[in-house]
């Protein structure tokens, strides 16, 4: 591409997305991710980064979802989406950043530079799916990422406002037309068809009871799950609270992470007792399930649930197809609660990997196995399945006894209703449900499996969270010196205890997690451990203090 048509990659960002501020911005697991007033120019980047992107790929789809997930309203961000469906390969997450914070004047040739470096043919066309939240903030945003692709001659494509798997779903089908049409009746067709399938082979039978509550989180799943409603045809009856109207904030006091994290019911769901509550994300990416007893003691079931859940079903259809030469495999972070670890490798007989926080380490972990269940604590995660995995389930289906025959066609029903490309809230909610139905469970049985250690959950400001380094899977601290020393004797004090910190991916903040035999326990060896980061790592403000 001769340099005089790269003059509009210049214009367009001085004329309409100039960059107004010099706050370094980094991508990181989850893309960028800040507030919404700093983003406009690196959104406008990003579509450049992701025309270029698309040539280097011989002009396949790349993504471009405009959201903060779990974040709250004031924030935004952005991240790309490989022709996979996968996110952005980690090597290119440097190239991101460099372009994301040159000045407007270094630009243009910053553009050229990444262009020779990638080695990108400019004349090949390149398409781009570019997908948003509800945010206010977000429209804007979107009109900077498609000014992007323009200005580097790409053809965009807005789906306007879509769950971030919805995205991935669309990016991987546009690539790979076997997996299903790219667009978001194309969605439900395949994920939600699948469910329906599947539910009138399984009568309801036992424990089991239709009715499910959903915390919308006020975002874009519940909106979502609102059209789905009207076509389930009384399979599963949802009651949707957090739809965004009557005030109700995007991730304030409700939605998954904000009840994973204090481990209290969302505002704005009415609760009845041991009725089941599915809460997902602001962007749809996340679930975790909780009830309250007749206390109104709240009982949550989280990503490690969900994946022993899952794991364990999916083993039973495999006895049941008589394919158990294929490996399944669970994959999980340190977050996991111990005891679900130990559930899974000694009840379950399933090998475990952990590895480092990030949706992206854990996918790629899950695809050395045959099938493959990932689940983060947080409850972002999925199933993926190997191609030798659906061929052999396929002929199962096709040529087993009739026994195999029926176990290998819920599996495909099962397969098709997961979003292989990332974690799904409505993918897993209704995996979760088909599960509960297919065992005539209900949610105190779901829980019964194991019990987890009580857990804490705390946050340090710090001045750096470069100052903070981890090894074998963010389990050991390697850096500053002194700190993982200090937390092994902290540790060794409580039954049952573990404890590990890590930075934060996205802000000045290290995470602290700590588990024991007692709430009481877990909670003091969080502050005591969050107390031994503040003076070693450099801690901000005020110390933290031990429980009262």
């Amino acid at each position: 591409m001769p340099p005089s048509s790269l003059r509009v990659v210049y214009a367009f960002a001085r004329e309409m997305h100039p960059k107004t501020s010099d706050v370094f911005i980094q991508y990181g697991t989850a893309g960028f991710r800040t507030k919404a007033i700093l983003l406009e120019h690196v959104v406008y980047r990003m579509g450049l980064l992701a025309v270029i992107r698309s040539r280097v790929k011989n002009g396949r789809t790349i993504g471009i979802m405009i959201t903060a997930s779990h974040n709250l309203e004031p924030d935004n961000g952005v991240k790309l989406i490989d022709p996979d469906g996968e996110m952005l390969e980690q090597s290119w997450e440097e190239i991101a950043t460099r372009l994301a914070n040159v000045s407007d004047n270094d630009l243009e040739s910053t553009t050229e530079q990444v262009i020779k470096e990638v080695n990108a043919d400019m004349s090949l066309k390149a398409s781009v799916f570019i997908g948003m939240d509800t945010r206010y903030t977000s429209p804007r945003l979107a009109a900077a990422a498609v000014h992007g692709v323009i200005a580097l001659k790409g053809t965009p494509k807005e789906f306007g406002i879509v769950t971030t798997p919805m995205l991935h779903f669309c990016v991987k089908c546009r690539n790979d037309n076997t997996y299903g049409t790219p667009t978001e009746e194309g969605y439900y067709e395949k994920i939600v068809g699948a469910f329906k399938n599947i539910r009138q082979k399984l009568p309801v039978s036992g424990e089991y009871n239709t009715t499910l509550y959903v915390d919308g989180a006020n975002g874009v799943g519940g909106k979502k799950l609102n059209i789905i409603k009207k076509t389930l045809d009384g399979e599963l009856d949802l009651v949707l609270h957090n739809l965004g109207g009557n005030g109700g904030k995007l991730n304030l006091n409700c939605g998954a992470d904000f009840v994973k994290v204090s481990q209290k019911p969302p505002v704005g769901v009415e609760h009845v007792p041991f009725q089941r509550v599915a809460s997902l994300d602001g962007d749809g990416d996340r679930i975790v399930y909780y009830y309250l007893d007749d206390k109104e003691r709240m009982h949550l079931l989280d990503g490690d649930r969900i994946a022993t859940l899952l794991a364990s079903y999916i083993t039973e259809l495999l006895k049941a197809c008589n394919a158990e030469e294929l490996r399944l495999g669970l994959v999980q972070t340190a977050y996991a609660n111990g005891a679900s670890t130990k559930y899974i490798t000694e009840d379950l007989k399933v090998p475990v990997t952990c590895v480092k926080t990030g949706v992206k380490h854990l996918h790629h972990a899950a695809l050395s196995y045959d099938v493959g269940v990932y689940f983060e604590a947080n409850g972002h995660g999925t199933v993926v399945y190997s191609e030798l995995a659906k061929k052999n389930i396929r002929k199962i289906a096709e040529e087993g006894d009739a026994e195999q025959r029926k176990a290998a066609s819920l599996l495909l029903n099962f397969i098709d209703m997961t979003n292989e490309t990332v974690g799904d809230a409505i993918s897993d909610l209704f995996l979760v449900e088909t599960i509960l139905c297919a065992r005539g469970h209900n949610v105190r049985q779901w829980m019964k499996a194991y019990t987890d250690l009580p857990c804490r959950l705390l946050k340090v400001t710090v001045q750096d969270r470069n100052a903070i380094s981890t090894a074998d899977a963010e389990r050991v601290c390697t850096s500053p010196e002194g700190l993982q020393t200090r937390i092994n004797e902290l540790v060794s004090r409580y039954k049952s205890g573990r404890s590990f910190v890590r930075p934060s991916g996205t802000e000045d903040v290290v995470r602290v997690y700590a588990e024991a035999d007692t709430q009481e326990s877990a909670d003091k060896l969080a502050a005591e451990v969050a107390q031994a980061v503040f003076d070693l790592a450099g801690g901000v403000g005020e110390r933290p203090k031990l429980p009262a």
